[in-house]
Parts: structure tokens; sequence; C-alpha cells
């Protein structure tokens, strides 16, 4: 078994190292096809331990690196190989080495592509740092990589005011999060003296310490309330909205409390919150799907949707479930962007989905692959998503879980057919509705190759990694009929509601583009975020100016002259007596001293 152990740790550093390789020479002219092949040859090599412990059933291997010491505790720098890491690497590998082969061709006409691939590349690497790090320390390092390297590529367009605002506002949304994480960092640093995840899984948790991470995981992982920065994301060039929403950085926060789960499970208090967050999440970012009609936007609120389903699954105490649906998740969230990216170049950069329309004909690989993707996302039986959604929903109706939370949790899965079916209709069936002039094919084997591997594993990842994610021995569930068919019958009810609610909407032609403010999610945000701005400032203005004009200007005008003034005033009052005996006495000592002198 050490042996094993062994080559599957030397696997999965000779696979990190193939990534870091191109970086050394970043100013080579074909880096971006070095990066590439690296990605693609560190994918194959990263099987070797994920077939190890699929033979094996068991991997856990770590190395300790010591960085300094502070007496009663060490900082260190230690990796953790496991299954979690083990599964989630070739996963993300194959996501990116897709990823990447698709910007060589979305990518060609920009100058700077070698400077987008680096950053890619680096991107890459914080995920993977965040994956294998076995103390808080390195998932530290991972967790602030994913967020700097997302904050560049999010604003790659910083000429453009909405990227660099969209860049900002991700920064800053995800600044919460790092002061709940730096939270427990402190908190664990000054009661348990170490960071190391095995000491930590082994405490009693405090409450305090759990909110830090929950409060950290839901800021990274665009929870209810500090949500809008994902849909805001999408000023990025494509495959940057593809990596970004399917297997790095949203995904971080899920995976810091899947680490952390023993802790959470001994906690029914962070349980409920992670339960109701995440309820609320999902079904919020399903009813703002509903309304857009940009359709990254719309992929984009799917992605937070989506997000909210594995916080449920975690508040449920079932965090395989939640990695599982990561998993699946990547997939058909990369080819959806991907397809969405092909299909917006290919009709003049136009991203209204009321304009489009016939596509099936005009681009039927990416309209296939875009029908497969919406299909897995609903969960559509025997499809990547429908192993992992349809577990948790089971999971959620046999458990004594929040009702409300069930409730909106099923909601969630309805509108998710609903604006998937919208997308695919007014997307590719019928005929188009304006200019039907394409500027771009699919005929390119970098965009065929990238959307067939993503195509591929959205049908088969399911079922393939549904055998390794459960537990030896998974609890049976014993329920009945309706319960286990409930996710699949309001799947299909949605899907046949929306197939004919578009169908109606087709025959209004499509008058008046303009967006109502009132179906516009950022029109909320800007309320949100004028009012707590204005807020803020008005509070700060009146204090400041109490304290000038109370304090300040009143101390040291007005009162500091009277007070300095009344002294000598006495003084001169109390020889003012209006008897000529004291006048004279006056006269008679000045006249004195005037002599003397």
């Amino acid at each position: 078994m050490y042996a094993l152990n062994a080559m599957a740790f030397a696997a999965m550093i000779v696979s990190i190292l193939l990534i870091v390789y191109p970086l050394t020479d970043s100013k080579s002219k074909t880096f971006h096809l070095n990066a590439k092949n690296a990605v693609k040859n560190a994918f194959f090599v990263s099987l070797i331990p994920l077939l190890l412990f699929v033979s094996e059933g068991q991997i856990d291997t770590s190395a300790n690196l010591k960085w300094f010491d502070l007496g009663l505790s060490n900082l260190s720098l230690t990796t953790q190989f496991d299954k979690y890491s083990v599964l989630f690497i070739p996963v993300a590998l194959l996501v990116t080495w897709s990823i990447l082969e698709f910007s060589l061709w979305y990518m060609h006409t920009d100058p700077n592509i070698n400077g987008f691939f680096k950053y890619l590349l680096i991107f890459l690497l914080a995920m993977i740092t965040l994956v294998c790090a076995g103390n808080l320390l390195l998932l530290f390092m991972g967790w602030e990589g994913v967020g700097i390297m997302s904050f560049l590529l999010i604003g790659w367009y910083h000429a453009r005011s909405n990227a660099a605002a969209a860049a900002l506002q991700a920064v800053l949304y995800n600044r919460v999060g790092d002061i709940g994480f730096l939270l427990t960092f402190c908190w664990l640093m000054k009661n348990a003296q170490s960071v190391e995840l095995p000491y930590i899984l082994s405490m009693h948790p405090s409450t305090i310490l759990l909110i830090g991470f929950i409060a950290a995981a839901a800021s990274k992982s665009a929870q209810f309330g500090l949500h809008p920065w994902l849909a805001s994301a999408m000023e990025g060039p494509t495959p940057v909205s593809a990596l970004l929403h399917s297997s790095t950085m949203v995904v971080a926060g899920i995976f810091l409390l899947i680490r952390i789960h023993p802790l959470l499970s001994q906690n029914q208090m962070a349980l409920t919150i992670c339960l109701c967050l995440g309820a609320v999440s999902t079904f919020f970012a399903a009813t703002c799907a509903l309304v857009q009609n940009d359709i990254k936007k719309i992929i984009a609120y799917s992605t937070s949707s989506q997000l909210g389903l594995m916080m449920v699954a975690i508040g449920l105490n079932f965090p395989y479930l939640a990695f599982f649906h990561i998993c699946t998740h990547a997939f058909f969230k990369a080819m959806l962007f991907l397809c969405s990216g092909l299909i917006i170049h290919s009709i003049n950069d136009e991203q209204d989905i009321r304009k489009m329309g016939g596509l099936q004909l005009a681009l039927p690989m990416t309209t296939t692959c875009l029908s497969i993707g919406s299909f897995a996302l609903m969960g559509l039986p025997f499809l990547a998503g429908f192993y992992s959604k349809d577990a948790i929903i089971e999971a959620a109706n046999t458990s004594y879980a929040n009702s409300m939370a069930l409730m909106l949790t099923l909601i969630a899965t309805a509108f998710t057919a609903i604006y998937s079916m919208r997308l695919i209709y007014f997307a590719s069936m019928l005929h188009p509705r304006t200019n039907p002039i394409l500027l771009y094919d699919e005929t390119d084997t970098r965009v065929l190759n990238s959307l067939t591997r993503l195509a591929i594993g959205s049908i088969l990842a399911g079922l393939l990694i549904s055998n390794i994610t459960f537990p030896n021995h998974p609890i049976t569930h014993t329920m009945p009929t309706h319960m286990k068919l409930a996710a699949l019958i309001i799947t299909l009810l949605a899907f046949a509601i929306a197939y004919d609610l578009a169908k109606t909407f087709w025959t209004t032609p499509p008058v008046n583009y303009s967006a109502s403010k009132k179906y516009d999610p950022l029109f909320y945000n800007q309320i949100m975020h004028r009012s707590s701005s204005d807020i803020a400032l008005n509070s700060a203005g009146q204090i400041v100016t109490h304290l000038m004009e109370s304090i300040l200007l009143k101390k040291f005008g007005p009162d500091h002259i009277e007070k300095t003034q009344l002294q000598p005033i006495k003084v001169i009052q109390v020889s003012q007596t209006g008897l000529i005996k004291t006048y004279l006495s006056i006269l008679f000592i000045t006249l004195v001293f005037a002599l003397t002198i």
C-alpha cells in the first residue's frame, strides 16, 4: 500500500511540474501551444493516481515542508493527496485542456495571447494548490491565488469600464470571505496553535470558527447576498467565464466546506445555516436566470443556482454529494460557456437570445452540445447532472430537513428546466429572427475537439464518478415511489411548460429590445450598492460635521475666547465701581509710578 501511495504522490507531483514547466519560458512565441500541451500531458499523468485509487479503493498520502518556527507552533507547507484531490485534479485538467484548446481559436487575434495563457495556467495552479493543501496556510495561498487571477482575467479588457468595474467588484466581494477565513486562521493560531487539517478536524468545533468558514465559502462561491460579482464576471473573455464557473474559483468555497465537513457535521447550527443559505441561493439565482435575455447571464445565474444546490448538500451533511456535483457540473458548465462564446462570435457579437434562432442548421455541433449541456444541467436521466442532482434531492426528501429549504430547492429545480429549455428554444430552434449571416463556422478542429471532449464528459462523467465518489457502505434509501421520482417529475413538467411558453412568446415578434429595469438584477445591485454607500457616507459626514462643529470649532472658537477673556474682564470690572475715591486712588498710584520711573 505504501508503494502505491508513493507512486500516486510521484505522479501528482509530475503532473504539477508539467504545468509549471511552460511558465519558465513564457516569452516563447509558441508559449500558448506549449501551455495547452502541458495541461494535456498533465491530465494523462494524473490518471495514474486515479486508476490506483479505483483499483485499491483508498489513497491518502501527504508531504510536509517546514517554513518557519513560531515556538509553540510551526507554520509548514503541507500537501495532501486523498480521494478528493485525486479525483478533482483530472477533472480540472481535462476541462482546462479543452478550454485552452478552445482559447487558441477564440483569442488568436489577441496580440497578448501568451499573457492570457500564462494567467490561465497560474489560475489552474492556484486551484490545484488549494485542492492539494493539507493545512490552512497552503490552502489560503491557493485561495488568494484564484482570487487575484480572477481579478486579472475578468478585467482582461481593462480599457472597458464595465470589465474594470466587474473585476474590482469580484475582489471586493471576495474580501468579505477573506475576513471570514482570516478570522478562523487567527482563532486557530490563538486557541489551537496549529492550522494542520488533521489536527483541526479532531477538535471540538466552535460555532465562531464554523461561521468564519461558512462566510469565507459564501463569498467565494457566490451565495445569496454575496452573489452579484458572479454575473458581473461575464465581462471577461468567454474562456475565462468557462474556467471560472466550472472547475476553479467558484467551487473553492464549497471545496473548503467539504474539507472541514467533520467539524460541520458536529454542529447543527452550522449545518442549518448552510442548508438555508444554499436553498435561498439556488432559488434566487434560478429566478434571476428566468428573466435574463443575455445568453451568458443565463448560464452565469445557473452556476450560482448549482452552487446553492451544492451548499444544500453540505447542509444535509452529505459532503461527498456536493463534491460529486462539483465534478459533474464542471463538464457541462464549461461546455455551455464555450458554446455560448462560439454562438456570440458567429452572429456578430450578439448576446440577446431573442435575436437568435435557427442555429441548429448553421451550427449543428454547437447547438447539439448546447442542448446536451442544458439537458445535463436539468438533470435528465443518465446524463452527468442527473446522477448528482437526483442524489442530492433524494437526500433532501428523505432527511428531516427544513421543509421550506426543500420546497425552495424543488422550485429551483423546476426553474432550471424552464430557463434551460428557453435557452435551447430561442438559440437553436425554428428560424433566425435577425440577420442570419454567420461570421465564423465550427469546422475548426480546435473548437470541435474541445466541445467533443466536454460533451462526452457531460454524458459519461456521472456514471463513472458515481462509482468512485460514494462511500463503500452507503445508507440504503427506502422511500416511496413519488419521493424517488420527485425531481424527475418536476423537471419534466417544467420542461413541458417551458416549451409551451417559449413557443407562445416566439410568435410575438421582439419589437422592443430595451431591457426593463424591473427584470435586471443589476438594477437591484445598484440600489443596494448605492444605498449602502449613501448610508455609510452620510453617517460619516454627520459624525465628522458634529465633531468639527460641536467639538473643534465650538471648543476652540467661541468657548475658548470666552474662557480666556473672562478673567481680564472680571479684573477690569472690579476697578469700575463708580466711586470717586477709587478713581482718585488709581490716579494717585499711577502718578507715583510715573514719577518713580
